[in-house]
């Protein structure tokens, strides 16, 4: 077998970015999957736990899993109006704390299920007395085993090292399960999958718009409410596979100091959901716009036509709390396409694995 010179700076082979761009495509199949397969499954649970009465979640995650469960926190909050907090996982893992649990929830996100801390401090807190919860892609992981209940999020083996469908199915099965927490259907989620094909049939429109953003040294990132994770994992998704530092802000956030670095050369991008985040995100594009940025919008027409440059999402009539797992798509396609144009392979970033083994 001939030897193969691997793609030095500013090259890559043709196979690049293959692994990962059909995981993004094969997002669509997923979203059906769960709502087909998964729905009933994710119900059960949701009543068994309802029926705990739980008075307090915690949610537990790394990486774009901890942008899956920022979002289960807006869902928990806004939907149930159940207080939520995101976990601290080394004061139990490192210090050795141990909370009174007692009637709280906690909710552990993980593709793989196999970080040891968040199996360490799975099984801490049920020990204190909590109703755990695993959401992984993987049934038969060390955290499933110690959780108490568990979803399948179904999003078939994912080899790429930056996660796409599995961000994407967290987010619908997360939905479900708060919607099931409620009483509800989740019919608001049925749309999803035939927006979601629209959206990932328009790749040519992404690469363009990449072109634009290829020599770009630093990104901004932003927005309000439901939108916020989204920008989270859009920055996520920018740093681990093109290296551009993205920093991500809720716009209220933004306002308070960050604004000052905006200048008319490094790019903003912003999510705007059609609902009341958008609304609330409405001063900060205005005073983005004053300041001469380089505006991206992810979002409604009125609000792209007003930008630099952007992406119209189809979501009139869509229920703003689904908007989340429609925004990332065009992002996700935006960091493989900036990443290819940069000559580097998006399938096997530098110094990354699959499963972080924090502890």
């Amino acid at each position: 077998m001939a030897a193969t010179t691997p793609a030095g700076p500013g090259e890559h082979s043709e196979h690049a970015g293959r692994i990962m761009s059909a995981e993004i495509a094969e997002q669509p199949a997923v979203l059906r999957r769960i709502l087909d397969q998964g729905a009933p499954r994710i119900r059960e649970v949701a009543a068994a736990i309802a029926a705990r009465k739980p008075r307090f979640v915690l949610l537990t995650a790394r990486g774009t899993s901890d942008n899956a469960a920022l979002y289960a926190k807006y869902l928990l909050e806004i939907r149930l109006g159940l207080p939520c907090g995101l976990a601290s996982m080394s004061t139990t893992t490192a210090y050795g704390a141990k909370p009174d649990l007692t009637d709280v929830l906690v909710i552990t996100v993980s593709q793989s299920g196999g970080s040891p801390d968040l199996v360490a401090s799975t099984k801490a807190a049920r020990e204190a007395g909590a109703v755990t919860l695993a959401v992984t892609n993987n049934p038969d992981s060390p955290l499933a085993a110690v959780s108490e209940f568990h979803i399948d999020i179904l999003a078939g083996p994912e080899r790429a090292l930056p996660a796409t469908k599995t961000y994407t199915a967290s987010l619908l099965s997360l939905y479900l399960f708060v919607e099931g927490l409620r009483g509800g259907d989740g019919a608001a989620a049925h749309v999803l999958p035939g927006l979601a094909e629209e959206i990932l049939a328009r790749r040519a429109e992404v690469r363009q718009l990449a072109a634009r953003y290829r020599f770009a040294e630093r990104m901004v990132i932003t927005s309000r409410g439901y939108g916020y994770p989204t920008a989270k994992e859009a920055a996520l998704k920018l740093m681990e596979t093109s290296y551009i530092p993205a920093l991500s802000y809720s716009g209220a956030d933004l306002l308070h100091g960050p604004l000052a670095m905006v200048d008319n050369i490094s790019p903003v991008i912003a999510v705007v959901p059609e609902g009341h985040g958008g609304e609330a995100l409405q001063p900060v594009l205005d005073r983005l716009r004053g300041r001469g940025a380089d505006l991206f919008v992810v979002g409604p027409k009125p609000q792209v036509e007003a930008a630099s440059a952007g992406f119209v999402l189809p979501t009139e009539g869509v229920a703003e709390e689904v908007q989340p797992v429609l925004e990332i798509l065009p992002l996700q396609l935006l960091a493989y396409e900036v990443t290819i144009a940069r000559g580097q392979d998006p399938d096997a970033p530098r110094a990354l694995a699959k499963v972080t083994e924090t502890h």
